[in-house]
């Protein structure tokens, strides 16, 4: 079997820790590793039982790669994938750099991989948040013809980072010492999130949407390659460590029955579907190290004729990032 050189800059953040473990984990025929941090502090990865010193990437570096992941920031992108891409390395991008560009496809393997192609060797990955209702409505959206789409969003807060997650974990602690959540001096989040929630991840725009809500909206339209769906979401962040949950309603242009979207629920690639209502997915148990996304609760709406309600959880480091940036480069092997 033919290997491939693989660099992964970030690899000593939260989502690099997860892509390593899953290139692992999922046997991808590596051939010579190559380890990026932004150099300002050392660190080191363990990879299939062995350290690697973290560098700072360079051109010259990184251009020894076949496959190189980016899971670090915009800028490091914007710096180093597109020279690399026109030097024939294959750029998974994992930020929010390229993913609305032109020419760059933004993939999901389940749902568009018929995008990756030999020619554009830079490929985005998307919002983390989007994912679980671009794969669970994409055999419906084919099928039927998705034309709005509203979404709740219930986002934990590994989605910010690590530091973001210790923030949540503090915030416990304090309450559980003094029966009051403190309040952090380094706080990640606008408000304290131990037993709290708010409508806002992101900053706000002119007309009060944040950002997170206008990639949802954007990028979705772009996996799925249909600029006439009408999408509103609201995005919350809720006191959950890891996996997000959505709450969707759709309407759809031709007639169906729920009968009809169980059964296209069931055929949807990586997704896994619970027809009993009472067996839905919970972040807790189907949001943290798994592989598809899973959904539940279908139902009709009661608002529309030919709308129905969906409740959809995922992991969002997993399927969210690193799952689906390794799933592209497997995807990539083939061609």
């Amino acid at each position: 079997m033919k290997k491939y050189n693989i660099a992964v800059v970030g690899a000593s953040g939260m989502v690099g820790g997860e892509l390593l473990g899953l290139l692992e984990s999922r046997r991808f025929p590596v051939g010579e590793f190559y380890a990026f941090n932004s150099g300002r502090k050392p660190a080191r990865v363990i990879f299939r039982g062995k350290k690697y010193a973290c560098s700072a990437p360079s051109f010259e570096a990184l251009r020894k790669a076949d496959i190189a992941f980016f899971v670090s920031n915009e800028e490091v992108s914007e710096k180093f994938a597109p020279r690399l891409a026109a030097a024939g390395v294959w750029c998974v991008d994992d930020s929010s750099q390229f993913r609305l560009a032109a020419g760059v496809p933004l993939v999901i393997p389940e749902v568009n991989g018929a995008e990756l192609k030999p020619a554009r060797r830079l490929i985005a990955g998307p919002n983390c948040t989007l994912t679980g209702a671009a794969v669970a409505l994409a055999g419906i959206h084919r099928k039927f013809r998705v034309t709005e789409l509203r979404i709740a969003t219930y986002q934990a807060v590994s989605g910010a980072g690590k530091a973001a997650m210790r923030c949540l974990e503090e915030e416990l602690r304090g309450y559980f010492k003094t029966g009051r959540v403190p309040v952090l001096k380094d706080r990640k989040f606008p408000h304290p999130i131990a037993f709290n929630l708010f409508p806002q991840v992101g900053g706000f725009d002119a007309a009060g949407n944040t950002g997170e809500e206008n990639k949802v909206e954007a990028e979705l339209k772009k996996i799925w390659g249909d600029s006439r769906v009408k999408i509103s979401c609201t995005s919350v962040r809720v006191p959950v460590l890891r996996g997000h949950s959505l709450a969707l309603w759709f309407k759809t242009a031709r007639p169906c029955s729920p009968a009809a979207l169980r059964a296209e629920l069931r055929r949807t690639d990586g997704l896994a579907f619970f027809e009993k209502p009472e067996d839905y997915p919970t972040p807790l148990k189907h949001g943290d190290r798994t592989d598809v996304v899973y959904a539940g609760r279908l139902r009709r709406a009661k608002t529309a004729a030919n709308e129905y309600q969906l409740w959809v959880v995922s992991d969002n480091l997993y399927k969210g990032a690193a799952l689906n940036s390794v799933q592209i480069a497997e995807r990539i092997v083939k061609l």
